[in-house]
């Protein structure tokens, strides 16, 4: 009598593991103070941003620093990033780039206004005459008061500029605005502030 054929034994089927949280997810939990949620976003976000920051700042060490203070903020700003805006990532790597970019521009800050006040001097430009006055001598409150007077893409110039330290270049970029126009609105700033505070070139 045949041996009855035995059962042929099936292979084991694979468990499906279930899918992490997406980094949208994760987002939404950080910004409800989820720690958890920060660690595993750290791990998927901390190389990318690492790698944007060092493409623009170039020093390793200045690249680490910047790309911890963005995943700082990202903990710290969490609350204000909307899926239905674009990815989490995309947000983060704005983040640092902008970051990166202030980083850039703080190293040559104070080079660019050497190289602007020399500049500005060598061609006795009226209006920057006008804005040392306004900075040196009058009070604060009362340069609130006619910063006030000035429309606001003036008010926005000139405090980019002379409170701030932007170099003309340098607002033009942050104003997505062409360096001839933002000359025009500091000059024509300024005589406004010259005239409201009184102030004689």
């Amino acid at each position: 009598m045949d041996e009855p054929a035995r059962p042929r034994r099936m292979a084991p089927v694979p468990s499906e593991t279930p899918a992490g949280p997406t980094p949208e997810e994760l987002m939404i939990r950080v910004a409800k103070g989820d720690e958890r949620a920060f660690e595993l976003l750290y791990d998927q976000f901390a190389g990318p941003i690492y790698g944007l920051v060092r493409r623009i700042v170039r020093d390793a060490a200045q690249s680490e620093e910047v790309a911890q203070e963005v995943l700082v903020e990202l903990w710290r700003t969490a609350t204000r990033y909307a899926p239905d805006k674009g990815s989490a990532l995309n947000w983060a790597m704005t983040l640092a780039h902008r970051r990166a970019v202030d980083r850039v521009r703080s190293a040559r800050a104070s080079t660019e206004r050497e190289q602007k006040a020399t500049f500005e001097a060598a061609r006795g430009r009226p209006f920057d005459e006008v804005a040392e006055s306004v900075t040196a001598r009058l009070e604060r409150s009362q340069v609130r008061r006619c910063l006030s007077f000035l429309t606001d893409l003036q008010r926005e110039s000139v405090l980019l500029a002379y409170y701030q330290g932007y170099t003309y270049r340098e607002v033009a970029e942050v104003l997505s605005t062409p360096q001839g126009t933002i000359k025009t609105r500091l000059r024509d700033g300024l005589i406004r502030l010259r005239d409201c505070l009184g102030v004689t070139a």
